[in-house]
């Protein structure tokens, strides 16, 4: 099977489509990122008809910031990679720059996983800022314009992870993530959030008194994002929009009915937009009220299974409760590193996997290990392509013409 970064080297020189492994890739990506041509598909590589659509019978394989446990988080390789690797949804997380541009970058800070630090024409630029009640010091990403933001480069935020990509690769946009998606060879959702809208609202300004919600929207319908959960044109551009701004989620409910996810944060955080506290927000008469606005939540791990001694307790009821409300549960993050994994699954992160699906019951899972996942449920429940239903179908046929000769 020819993989999607394969697909990629008819537009490398001769010299570098002829290696091997991901190096062609990152050679692919360092030349886009130096151009200013956004990562839009071509009409032609956009034929739904040919494509794999997405499988709809297991949990949802979530990319969460695309592979990152091996590329830098947020970045065009680490979510081609996920692509590459089986996930159904590559996850982002929203900003916006300066000058009003949609980024894709998690924290609203530069400092963590960029090299902001080495550029001194912008050492003056560190500000601090209220945000979520807690002032925070840093190089914020709404004091920067999307140019000035794409001269950076990102870095690998785990220093036990692999750190030869630090420096290769630029922030991208909102408009070159979902490209990349739709560019993919099979159909792939997508997962944005609506990342931190009080902070954003307050500090960047769009023509016409628009907020920030208003352009997250009006991207996902520029590109044709549209439907209710698993209606024919939701599966044809699967998307989940996420956000621990319930707010945010009720505002864009009239403007798009693409399925939504409320973030739920851990217990003693605070809801980061009503102030709520988490057993407001995870109370029966909540959920009875959210469910009009959303169909899931996703919670942390940890608030669904408290841990003591690194070893799990009992499950809460909230995974049932939910069900009961008739919404999904997609937890995050799972992560493949041993100081991630409680002493209950013996260092094996096939063990987490099976107890969270079938043990938990949840219906899709963040994680930053898309390939591991994707490995683990094409083991435990494997995806059938049309090629295998047919001749699943002939060898029943023949057994039952010989039964019937017999």
């Amino acid at each position: 099977m020819v993989s999607y970064g394969d697909k990629q080297r008819w537009l490398l020189p001769k010299s570098a489509r002829n290696a091997r492994g991901v190096a062609p890739l990152i050679f692919l990506l360092l030349v886009l990122g130096c151009s200013a041509r956004p990562l839009y598909p071509l009409p032609s590589r956009r034929n739904d008809k040919t494509k794999q659509p997405l499988q709809t019978f297991r949990p949802y394989n979530v990319a969460h910031r695309g592979s990152n446990g091996e590329i830098p988080e947020e970045t065009a390789a680490a979510y081609m990679r996920a692509i590459e690797e089986g996930t159904d949804f590559i996850e982002t997380d929203i900003l916006a720059s300066k000058d009003g541009a949609l980024i894709c970058f998690h924290d609203v800070i530069l400092d963590n996983t960029t090299d902001i630090a080495e550029h001194k024409k912008f050492a003056t630029r560190k500000r601090t800022y209220d945000v979520q009640g807690v002032n925070k010091t840093g190089y914020f990403t709404v004091d920067f314009t999307l140019d000035e933001l794409k001269s950076l480069r990102v870095k690998q935020r785990q220093w036990f992870r692999d750190q030869q990509y630090n420096g290769k690769f630029s922030i991208i946009t909102f408009e070159e993530f979902i490209s990349i998606a739709l560019d993919a060879p099979r159909v792939v959702g997508i997962y944005p959030e609506i990342k931190s809208p009080v902070l954003i609202n307050q500090h960047v300004k769009w023509p016409g008194g628009k907020k920030f919600e208003d352009k997250f929207v009006e991207t996902l319908v520029k590109y044709g994002y549209r439907g209710s959960y698993l209606s024919k044109q939701w599966l044809k551009q699967p998307a989940f929009i996420q956000s621990f701004a319930p707010t945010s989620l009720i505002y864009i409910s009239n403007q798009t009915d693409l399925p939504k996810i409320f973030l739920i944060d851990d217990v003693d955080v605070p809801c980061q937009d009503t102030n709520q506290t988490f057993a407001e927000i995870t109370s029966d008469g909540y959920l009875d009220f959210i469910k009009e606005y959303v169909v899931g939540i996703g919670p942390g791990k940890d608030t669904l299974v408290s841990v003591s001694n690194n070893y799990l307790q009992t499950p809460n009821d909230l995974v049932a409760r939910a069900h009961a409300h008739d919404l999904q549960v997609h937890p995050y993050t799972f992560r493949n590193e041993n100081q991630f994994l409680h002493y209950n699954y013996s260092q094996d992160p096939y063990l987490e996997y099976d107890y969270w699906i079938n043990e938990v019951g949840v219906d899709g899972l963040f994680t930053d290990f898309t390939g591991s996942l994707h490995r683990y449920q094409e083991w435990t429940s494997p995806s059938i392509s049309d090629d295998d239903a047919s001749t699943l179908l002939h060898k029943i046929a023949s057994m039952v013409s010989k039964y019937h000769k017999t």
